[in-house]
């Protein structure tokens, strides 16, 4: 025995309790205290010390049960004796499976039998209060054997908890009874109804934690591929086939002893993590959050590399170990329920031969099923594992536990040859063109690791993780969930919200290109930096192994290599400047890529997460298509002159404006406006814009919020006189009232008239409909620029404002880039930090007191992290070029933002 309680309960405490129990239950309490922190410490130094997961968990067990054994035989003392064999302790739940980590609960069920029911409750009452001062959570209950009964009928969850409960201590004859009426009878029950519930219970369970491996902060007891997989699979498995535990199952031979050893490997890496999940974590946690993961990394050894941190490496095999969990557990619940229906479909149809119809040679459908007719094919044919794929996919049914048995058994057959066979790869090229289940098939095939075989570049990325709040999904499934989200585009599902996403889709030449173009577009993460031109060096070699002609691969690489520009360019970059434009265009080369290109980017933002994607980005994404297309379709798109052009577009605003205005001065006031504003601006837009100058009068600012119907942001444009640091104060009023600025083109008339129009959102993400608060703002505004407010002292009260406490987020530093190559005129920056209260208001305040103009605001959120880009010169109208003046501008501005606001 590893823990010695005698030297806590001692012979004269004992004594003493049986003399007077109440009087002496501190003193009780007190040695149960000492003793449990003596060997609570003594099993984390041994965890620390590299003590397995199941040797931690069994010990956490043991020293709860030498307590509980020691408290029972105490309590009883003073009880009538005469009852003693009428009452028995168990363990129940976890407990009772012997699976007790750090600060679980104790679920304990304290059994009578005939005229035990005064005592047992009795002694309960004894133990209980004793565990509760304690501090231990305790799960209870008093119970006959009509109650459990009568319980377990109505209750799945108590019929459950009563498959594994465990003998502590009290009468072994009461025990034999509970066991006889019981644990007998509910084993005697029909098992149908029960595995049916657990399955709806179980897909219940991934609704509300999560029905993916890969989710940023997994849950590990309840989350998929978490440690409530297993014990659901065993739990039904013991219910069909009458078994306690595992290893009855592997006796009666329904688990092999192959399978048996992975569950109990895959428990004990789960038990580990979560063991330190638990000695990290102050109160009951499951739930592997940033902070944690990084501590339980270095916890298991990880170390830091230049190929990815420790923490990344570790939630890689973590993701992995997850998978396997998900894998062998689905297969165990699979066969239950196969046996299930089985054993139906018999008692049905005894008298006839199941429907059997052959698809193509060594391939049949039985019932929903594609199964194959010979155990021994794959191992001489593995090319047509491919084909398996191909057959479930053009006849719409599912892949049976036995076709997946034997492809994971022969993936070791998928060499370069078979690789590279007609048969294989003109199969997956066929999956790609079939216009339904393609993202089914893929799934399918990396579910059982065949994808990564078949493409290894790709599985390299197998379960790779990017340690931030932004990427949801592990790379692997990110790039399956961009070409899910190209099939959607394909048939239409976002017509609604952007409807030339199909009508490009439509255009396309070949379908199936761009689909292994999402497949393979990150297949350079995990090599370093620089992952695009990494990914786009691989293709080659994986377009000669496919067969893809010149053309094709040519047009594969070019993807990969480019499928961050279009992103890039539409969200942090002027689109009104007529030279980039040109220049993307040059890029593409010809239109074909640009669709595909389009199509890519659209996919690959909406794959990121669920919150990644706005309405936003796709009008920035639009309007870079529209006007590359532009270009490439009509050879130049300026073809007329600029001067041509600017006539062109007065003369409409004019005509707009006819009946409203006199036309000398709507003419007077687009004579007044910059170039580039008369540019980037569309007629009707610029018309609009008059009236609310002419209307502003004397007003010290005209103000006008937007809400454009089917796009999720107000657009806001204010009008009034430039001042210094007016954008400052503008983004400052914005801040204090919780304001999310997503982008922001500033314009000056000629007459110093400033004229800014602002893409804004509220801080849930949506539109601002509300016109009071709307006055409020500009009241703000108004008395901020006249001075009779000061925008600092908004903002500082704004940060008062305590926001609710969040889980911590993993950090990367604050950085800054400059650009003097991209613009004509302007330095542009980039700004890379993470989200803050002010923060844009932080940025133009720093530009501001350097002596520098904003041309350009261009921002881009990515839920806690913020690219945001600006279009700056100095008071001379000149680049900032100069290397000191550069480098005391990215000093001051990373001193600003990381000394600035609450996150």
């Amino acid at each position: 025995m590893l823990f010695d309680i005698d030297a806590y309960f001692t012979a004269e405490l004992i004594a003493a309790c049986k003399q007077d129990y109440q009087g002496n239950r501190l003193l009780l309490v007190e040695a149960a205290r000492a003793f449990l922190s003596k060997g609570q410490s003594e099993i984390r130094d041994r965890h620390r010390a590299g003590l397995g997961g199941r040797a931690v968990v069994e010990q956490v067990t043991e020293l709860n049960d030498i307590l509980l054994q020691r408290l029972y035989r105490t309590a009883s003392e003073g009880l009538p004796q005469d009852k003693e064999k009428f009452c028995v302790l168990l363990a129940v739940g976890g407990y009772g499976r012997a699976q007790l980590n750090p600060r679980s609960d104790i679920d304990l069920m304290f059994f009578y039998s005939s005229k035990g029911q005064d005592y047992a409750e009795a002694l309960s009452e004894r133990m209980l209060y004793v565990l509760w001062d304690l501090n231990l959570e305790v799960g209870y209950s008093v119970r006959a054997s009509r109650d459990c009964i009568d319980m377990a009928e109505k209750d799945t969850t108590v019929r459950t908890a009563l498959l594994d409960t465990r003998y502590l201590t009290g009468s072994r004859e009461c025990y034999a009874e509970f066991e006889r009426t019981v644990v007998s009878k509910i084993y005697s029950w029909n098992s149908k109804k029960f595995l049916q519930e657990k399955l709806v219970e179980h897909e219940r369970r991934m609704g509300k934690y999560g029905s993916s491996v890969f989710l940023l902060e997994p849950n590990i007891k309840e989350g998929e591929g978490g440690l409530r997989d297993i014990q659901t699979a065993l739990w039904m498995a013991q219910a069909k086939y009458k078994c306690r535990n595992l290893r009855e199952l592997i006796m009666k031979g329904m688990v092999t002893e192959r399978q048996g050893e992975e569950f109990e490997r895959a428990l004990d890496y789960l038990w580990r993590i979560r063991n330190e999940l638990h000695y990290l974590s102050k109160g009951k946690n499951e739930q592997l959050r940033f902070d944690q993961q990084e501590k339980i990394a270095h916890f298991l050894g990880y170390q830091d590399t230049k190929q990815a941190p420790a923490v990344e490496q570790f939630m890689q095999d973590y993701y992995a170990h997850a998978t396997h969990v998900e894998h062998i557990t689905s297969y165990l619940m699979a066969k239950v329920m196969g046996a299930l229906d089985a054993q139906s479909t018999r008692a049905v149809h005894s008298s006839r031969r199941p429907v059997r119809r052959q698809v193509g040679d060594h391939f049949y459908i039985h019932g929903n099923e594609l199964r194959v007719e010979q155990d021994g094919l794959f191992e001489e044919k593995p090319e047509l594992m491919m084909r398996a794929f191909r057959l479930a996919q053009e006849q719409g049914v599912k892949v049976s536990i036995q076709i997946k048995t034997l492809i994971r058994e022969n993936l070791h057959r998928i060499n370069d040859r078979v690789r590279r066979s007609r048969t294989m790869t003109d199969d997956f090229m066929a999956i790609l063109r079939f216009p339904h289940r393609v993202f089914d098939a893929l799934n399918t095939m990396h579910h059982l690791r065949f994808l990564n075989h078949f493409i290894p570049e790709f599985g390299r990325l197998y379960c790779k993780v990017q340690h931030d709040a932004y990427h949801i999904y592990t790379v692997d499934f990110h790039s399956l969930f961009a070409l899910e989200e190209l099939v959607k585009i394909r048939q239409g599902e976002y017509d609604k919200s952007f409807e030339l996403l199909s009508k490009v889709a439509n255009d396309l030449e070949k379908r199936e290109l761009l689909l292994l173009a999402a497949l393979l577009h990150d297949i350079g993460k995990g090599q370093g930096k620089d992952h695009c031109n990494k990914g786009a060096d691989m293709i080659p070699t994986i377009a000669r192994r496919l067969g893809l002609n010149k053309e094709d691969a040519s047009r594969l690489e070019f993807l990969v290599r480019n499928h961050l520009q279009m992103a890039h360019i539409s969200q942090r970059r002027d689109l009104h400047d007529d030279a980039l434009i040109v220049q993307f265009a040059r890029q593409m080369g010809m239109s074909e890529n640009l669709r595909m290109l389009f199509l890519l980017t659209v996919a690959d933002i909406r794959a990121v997460g669920p919150d990644v994607w706005t309405a936003w980005k796709g009008l920035l994404l639009q309007e870079l298509y529209e006007k590359a297309y532009d270009v490439l379709e009509r050879g130049d798109f300026y073809r007329e002159s600029r001067s041509e052009r600017i006539r062109n577009r007065k003369r409409r605003v004019v005509e707009l404006l006819k009946g409203e205005y006199s036309e000398r001065a709507v003419k007077e006031r687009l004579n007044l406006m910059s170039m580039r504003y008369l540019f980037a601006q569309r007629s009707a837009n610029i018309a609009e814009h008059i009236r609310l100058i002419m209307n502003r009068r004397d007003s010290t600012l005209a103000f006008k919020a937007t809400n454009e119907k089917d796009a999720n942001y107000t657009e806001l444009t204010i009008v009034t006189l430039d001042v210094a640091g007016l954008f400052t104060m503008i983004t400052g009023v914005m801040a204090a009232y919780n304001i999310n600025i997503l982008g922001a083109q500033i314009y000056t008339h000629n007459d110093g008239l400033a004229f800014d129009v602002l893409q804004v959102r509220g801080h849930q993400g949506r539109p601002i409909v509300s016109q009071e608060k709307w006055e409020q703002v500009r009241s703000s505004l108004e008395a901020v620029i006249e001075g009779r407010m000061q925008v600092d002292d908004l903002v500082r009260d704004r940060q008062q404002v305590k926001a609710l406490p969040t889980s911590p987020k993993p950090r990367k530093p604050s950085r800054m880039e400059i650009d003097n190559e991209v613009s004509r005129d302007y330095s542009v920056l980039d700004i890379y930090t993470h989200d803050k209260v002010g923060l844009l208001y932080t940025i133009s305040k720093t530009l501001r007191d350097m002596g520098l103009y904003i041309g350009v605001s261009k921002i881009s959120t990515k839920v806690d992290q913020v690219a945001d880009t600006f279009y700056v010169r100095d008071i001379f109208s000149q680049k900032i070029t100069d290397p000191d003046r550069i480098s005391e501008l990215r000093q001051n501005l990373l001193n600003a933002i990381d000394s600035s606001g609450e996150e």
